[in-house]
């Protein structure tokens, strides 16, 4: 009975037309540890043929192929060519399906935690600390300009203080600031890394910015 096998991974070169056929290859690492006594497992390169229909049905083509994670289930062949087989194995392709990328998880950044030694002065009200860079700005805020003067009285504030008048307001599940942006801005032209922070008490939208 032929031997069945599946090779999974992104295709290594481009996708080549043989008449009436199309190859590519494909790379399948061994196995970093093996018997004792015995030689190490290495990269064996298998050249994938496949036919039109396969490509069009699985969504490949000349210009995606290289970005896809694939899986081509088939039959291992020797009886090929070298000019139309440069890879060690040929893959007669039975099926060939592109496999889903698994999402990269967004890691809601979490307040700083600071030791009391190093805790940097803050302003009264103050629930926790957390980077400035971590603090999500809705659009709404960047699009408005608070009073020019008022920001200028915060700034000042700071230099004569070293800290905000006010905490910041942000939601703590989205790290959405949701009141505060005049000292956002200030913190952001001081470069102060390290803000104090409340937390919302309600569920209403985003408020604008108080005496702007």
């Amino acid at each position: 009975m032929p031997h069945k096998m599946t090779v999974t991974g992104k295709p290594v070169g481009p996708l080549c037309q043989k008449g009436s056929f199309y190859t590519f290859d494909m790379e399948e690492s061994g196995s970093p540890s093996s018997p004792k006594g015995l030689p190490g497992g290495s990269t064996i390169t298998y050249t994938v043929f496949l036919n039109q229909k396969q490509l069009q049905k699985a969504g490949l083509t000349a210009k995606n192929i290289n970005q896809q994670k694939i899986m081509v289930q088939g039959e291992p062949t020797l009886d090929v060519s070298v000019d139309d087989c440069p890879g060690e194995i040929g893959l007669i392709c039975f099926q060939v399906t592109i496999l889903p990328e698994k999402p990269e998880k967004k890691e809601t950044a979490k307040p700083v935690k600071i030791q009391a030694a190093e805790k940097p002065k803050a302003p009264k009200g103050t629930e926790d600390f957390l980077e400035r860079k971590a603090i999500v700005v809705p659009e709404a805020f960047l699009n408005s300009h608070p009073n020019p003067e008022k920001t200028q009285q915060v700034i000042n504030y700071v230099k004569q203080t070293g800290h905000l008048d006010e905490p910041l307001t942000i939601n703590r599940q989205t790290n959405m600031l949701t009141d505060g942006y005049r000292r956002y801005i200030v913190a952001q032209q001081l470069e102060l890394e390290i803000v104090p922070v409340i937390y919302e008490k309600e569920t209403a939208s985003i408020k604008s910015e108080k005496n702007t």
